[in-house]
């Protein structure tokens, strides 16, 4: 592993995945960042596509849930992480990915955080805090070098 992750790699957790196909909201904000950048990538093991899948089948219906496995399996960058794991954040670690996305507490919490940062750098944060603090022009040109041309993919495509 890199001594620091890449920060154009992103995670969300089952939860955002689910709230950005069902509800919209912060969670469609904040992945749009994702959707809306070829160079920005999203992260995510088979085990978090399978629990997205089983909460969205849940939630709405199995083929709606198939369907958006499919969709993200093909937009996203794999990883493989040892079975048990939290899917979110092995996939982060395993993805050397610098963001995760996730509402739950037992990642976002200041005692999470001061377990976690010894371990592996991420930052987690909610869906609402991503969508807000997420710079692309920033991070572009500190990745990429040169001027920022702007988002150059249609996230709803």
């Amino acid at each position: 592993m890199p001594d620091r992750p890449n920060p154009t790699r992103v995670v969300a957790d089952p939860a955002v995945l689910a709230a950005d196909l069902l509800v919209g909201g912060d969670a469609r904000a904040a992945l749009d960042h994702v959707r809306r950048h070829s160079w920005v990538d999203l992260v995510a093991s088979d085990p978090l596509l399978e629990r997205t899948e089983r909460l969205v089948t849940t939630l709405a219906d199995a083929e709606l849930a198939a369907d958006h496995r499919a969709r993200l399996e093909a937009e996203r960058v794999p990883v493989d992480h040892p079975e048990g794991d939290h899917p979110a954040l092995a996939s982060a670690y395993r993805g050397e990915a610098a963001h995760l996305i996730s509402d739950d507490e037992s990642l976002t919490s200041a005692k999470a955080g001061l377990t976690l940062q010894p371990r592996v750098s991420v930052s987690v944060r909610p869906p609402d805090a991503f969508a807000r603090l997420f710079d692309p022009e920033s991070l572009y040109e500190a990745v990429e070098g040169g001027e920022y041309p702007g988002p150059d993919c249609d996230p709803r495509a």
